[in-house]
């Protein structure tokens, strides 16, 4: 629900702002499905409460902009178990899943 109503901002901001996004088709199942478990890949191995309801809430993402607003989930979780730079690597090598779903601006490396 909290990852909706961020896209839902991010597009109203965009709107205000003039910018139209781009048409872009609907994603196959199976590349949802392909996305989906790029993202549940970054967090294998992390085993806490919260990274439980992380792979929940990816089970039930429509779309590839909900994904992508999932990541920063998936940083915070990694970073916890690990550290920052293994969450920034991790995150950064998703990148090219959402290449072509996700609009360009938006496709930004972590530091």
């Amino acid at each position: 629900m909290e990852t909706r109503l961020i896209a839902i901002l991010v597009r109203l901001l965009d709107a205000a702002q003039g910018n139209r996004p781009k048409p872009r088709r609907r994603p196959s199942l199976k590349e949802l499905l392909a996305i989906r478990q790029a993202l549940l890949n970054c967090v294998i191995d992390c085993d806490s409460p919260t990274a439980q309801r992380l792979r929940h809430k990816i089970g039930q993402s429509q779309t590839p902009q909900d994904l992508w607003l999932l990541r920063i989930d998936a940083y915070q979780i990694i970073s916890q178990r690990y550290n920052q730079t293994v969450a920034a690597k991790r995150i950064n090598a998703l990148m090219a899943d959402f290449q072509g779903w996700v609009d360009d601006k938006q496709l930004t490396r972590i530091k």
